[in-house]
């Protein structure tokens, strides 16, 4: 295989991550929830965190850009692709394991597995998170949540990895929980482990719980297309969604990318939408919005490669 990054790179790096684990030409639609996107040039599947460590500090140290991919579940990958590595945790980096009223879970976990597994063992607190579609590592970065819960409630400590590779825990105040934000967002940690502090509840009760949000999402949200949940952030004193309807946008449409008519809030991939479809309907619906309300929109969509 002859890499467009150059041969010598790849061949050393086969000496960390054996051959079939190391991908090439990866259309990354099959890897977001907006079902969109370009090929990136190499994507590694990642299983431990020592491969993790010498792979990143390798690829800072020649300075090749990389991307650490979740569930792809708050990511816009552009159609023309993306020219660097990406590496996605993978099975034994997505494990999780229960030690009394505390959940242990693996970054790569996807949030809704430990949300059940939570249940499964009788321990309350995370059922606001059964339905968020992203992984646990992705929800703790940006401090997911919904329906009055979110990560910085349970979250107990957060094991990191910096740019040297050089692990290190955060507590809960450390890790400075604010609206879909910590202090990960501003510092080169990639998540590792994230340990939860749940409390004994009732089975029963915890699923009759989960089972209810699960119902107000299906009646209030477009679950049935391509999306990445709630495209943009709450503007402080304001919602997103009732803004943008306001503004005249419900069902607005370029291309396959939408408006979604049942909750503004949501831009969704309403058939053979293109990558940059999403992003034009998300940029006009920022700049019609700062129009008529002077409030400006933040994405909480992360984009990545060329569009």
């Amino acid at each position: 295989m002859v890499w467009k990054l150059g041969a010598s790179k790849y061949d050393y790096i086969q000496t960390l991550i054996p051959e079939e684990r190391i991908l090439f030409h990866e259309n990354m639609k099959d890897y977001t929830t907006f079902r969109v996107g370009g090929e990136a040039e190499c994507l590694i599947l990642v299983q431990r965190e020592e491969e993790l460590a010498k792979l990143i500090y390798y690829l800072n140290q020649i300075e090749q850009d990389y991307f650490i991919l979740g569930n792809g579940s708050n990511l816009l990958v552009g159609d023309k692709g993306y020219q660097g590595v990406v590496l996605k945790l993978n099975g034994p980096m997505e494990q999780i394991t229960v030690e009394g009223t505390r959940v242990i879970a693996k970054a790569g976990a996807l949030l809704s597995r430990v949300a059940v597994t939570a249940r499964e063992h009788g321990l309350t607190g995370l059922e606001f998170a059964a339905g968020i579609p992203g992984s646990i590592g992705g929800g703790v970065v940006m401090n997911a949540g919904a329906y009055e819960g979110e990560m910085k409630q349970v979250v107990e400590a957060v094991r990191v990895m910096d740019s040297a590779g050089q692990v290190t825990t955060l507590d809960n105040d450390t890790m400075e929980f604010g609206y879909r934000t910590s202090i990960i967002r501003n510092r080169p940690y990639i998540v590792l482990e994230v340990v939860l502090g749940l409390a004994p509840g009732n089975r029963e009760q915890i699923a009759a719980r989960m089972e209810e949000l699960m119902q107000l999402r299906k009646s209030k949200q477009p679950l049935e297309y391509p999306s990445a949940g709630s495209t943009f952030k709450r503007p402080e004193g304001h919602y997103a969604g009732k803004l943008i309807m306001d503004a005249g946008l419900r069902g607005f449409r370029i291309g396959g990318a939408q408006v979604s008519e049942k909750h503004c809030g949501f831009v969704i991939n309403a058939g053979h939408a293109t990558a940059a479809d999403i992003r034009e309907v998300i940029e006009e619906v920022q700049e019609r919005v700062k129009e008529k309300f002077h409030v400006a929109l933040e994405p909480e969509v992360v984009f990545l490669g060329d569009f």
